[in-house]
């Protein structure tokens, strides 16, 4: 059976429910998924799985602090390279916002990870969210395109 895990870091709750919506949609699927805060990943254990769908908040346009400091650990872990990732975020939709999945995909792809569907944001209707309606169906069925690349 191929495992996935999602790894996010949030403030709001609004990213852990879009990354229970990925888990919720891969297992579906079929794919034995695992959700978890990247304050509480296990670095080592990352290489059991197939693929590693990492997501957070878009902070000043960019990347959040703690999701930083996992990519940065991510780097001295071997064996995600040629792993199969994706990468998503929240951010509110005006296009000064930028993208913290964007930002994310692009230190994957350095990792030497294999990119298996673009990276995708969800929307929060103000800082603090709540979701746009519909984002969590809408993950779940990206969720079910990717268990079906992996």
């Amino acid at each position: 059976m191929k495992k996935a895990i999602v790894v996010y870091d949030t403030i709001y709750g609004n990213t852990e429910k879009v990354a229970k919506a990925l888990a919720s949609g891969m297992s579906e699927k079929g794919v034995q998924a695992d959700s978890i805060s990247v304050q509480k990943v296990d670095i080592n254990r990352l290489k059991e799985y197939d693929l590693l769908a990492i997501g957070g908040p878009t902070h000043a346009f960019g990347i959040s602090k703690p999701m930083k400091g996992f990519l940065e650990k991510l780097k001295k872990v071997e064996e995600v390279k040629g792993k199969k990732a994706f990468a998503f975020d929240t951010r509110m939709k005006i296009r000064i916002a930028g993208s913290a999945a964007k930002k994310i995909e692009k230190k994957l792809t350095k990792l030497r990870m294999n990119i298996v569907r673009s990276s995708s944001s969800a929307f929060v209707l103000g800082s603090e969210g709540p979701l746009e309606e519909g984002t969590e169906e809408r993950f779940r069925q990206i969720a079910g395109e990717i268990a079906n690349l992996i």
